[in-house]
């Protein structure tokens, strides 16, 4: 069944619209965990007692270093993601966000995220993470039944994630939750259940990630099968309907959102603006006057070619439900969007009603979002 798109890419994005010309964000990554979750591919670490005051006073001197080249930008996101974020203390996030306010404009409407688990150990972070200056935050949430987290690895139990849901909507007027869907085995009707279950809670903003199985992981390494693609292309229109019923419009493969509560921070990534990245497995992209550069720890900058860049903007742009549009695609890489792809490649994909192409924007359509990975194979071939 086609999804019915109930809002116009416009209407979801136009909160997350930066007025100003060029945004600019910054991501810090706190890369460890209580345990690792063993889906899990991301950067992390298992640390139970990390100690962080070293840490942070590396991040600091790290944000004053790339202020001294960067410091003309005004930054319009924040976003604290892991490894746990949650675990970092209040006041060192604070300590990170006066240093950035020491270095940087800071727009007047500026997105502060932290992503957080539902089992925090302190009654009341929450609070304390909204005092030192969080404005949105993303629940780790992943299942609201005990059994699919005990599979999942998550050291939290439904009615934990419950309460962690009241508290975060009760407190943040920008609140978001993530999900994870398509399990081995998992029904299809407990799977609806489920993300019905959570839509009662007044968030903003969800995130429903499919279950991939990805290399030298806990769960590639025990063999464990991921669910067969058609199932899981079911399962992936379900949870479009089912969260377009109750307001949420997708504009990303894995994101939907009210209207204007769009991630601001994730649309940088997406659409190819500038963000720089601090910590130990933190990653960004900066465009200074010598070129576009890759940004690494630590303090690493490998400048890029305009066509590994031009290949990164497809790769980012096609997830999102707005398509690539060729005036930002020319202004982050420098080439025509049209001169770049692989044009005989696209009338195929046109063809098979993959893509969809007008003279500003190209984009993939309900069934080339199944098909991505694809659809970028051929059109950088």
């Amino acid at each position: 069944m086609e999804p019915q798109q109930k809002f116009s890419d416009s209407e979801l994005l136009n909160r997350a619209s930066i007025k100003k010309p060029f945004p600019f964000g910054i991501y810090v990554h706190w890369p460890f965990c209580l345990s690792k979750c063993p889906y899990c591919d991301f950067f992390s670490k298992v640390q139970k007692n990390a100690g962080q005051d070293d840490l942070i006073k590396q991040y600091l001197d790290d944000l004053d270093y790339y202020a001294e080249f960067t410091g003309h930008k005004t930054v319009t996101s924040i976003f604290f993601g892991g490894g746990t974020p949650s675990l970092l203390k209040p006041q060192n996030i604070e300590k990170i966000l006066n240093t950035v306010a020491r270095n940087w404009k800071l727009s007047s409407d500026i997105e502060i995220s932290l992503e957080a688990n539902p089992n925090t150990h302190t009654p009341t972070l929450f609070s304390e993470l909204k005092q030192a200056g969080i404005n949105r935050l993303s629940l780790g949430v992943q299942s609201l039944c005990d059994k699919e987290l005990k599979f999942l690895g998550r050291t939290h139990t439904s009615a934990q994630a419950l309460y962690a849901l009241e508290e975060v909507c009760r407190l943040f007027d920008n609140a978001s939750a993530d999900l994870i869907y398509a399990l081995p085995g998992q029904d299809e009707k407990k799977w609806q259940q489920n993300l019905e279950r959570l839509l009662n809670f007044p968030l903003k903003h969800l995130s429903l990630y499919l279950l991939t199985i990805e290399e030298k992981t806990v769960f590639a390494k025990k063999g464990i099968k991921p669910m067969a693609e058609e199932q899981a292309a079911e399962f992936y229109q379900m949870a479009t309907l089912t969260a377009a019923d109750k307001g949420f419009g997708q504009y990303e493969v894995s994101n939907y959102a009210q209207p204007g509560f769009a991630c601001r921070h994730n649309l940088l990534y997406w659409q190819g603006d500038d963000y720089l990245g601090i910590g130990q497995g933190a990653h960004g992209r900066l465009t200074l006057p010598e070129g576009i550069y890759a940004q690494t720890f630590p303090r690493i900058l490998e400048k890029l070619t305009s066509v590994e860049r031009a290949e990164e903007l497809v790769l980012m742009g096609l997830r999102l439900t707005a398509g690539i549009s060729k005036k930002q695609f020319r202004r982050c890489c420098g080439l025509d969007l049209d001169s770049f792809i692989n044009r005989s490649a696209l009338c195929e994909l046109q063809k098979n009603r993959l893509l969809t192409e007008t003279a500003h924007t190209l984009k993939a359509t309900r069934q080339g979002f199944l098909l991505l990975n694809y659809l970028i194979e051929k059109l950088c071939s």
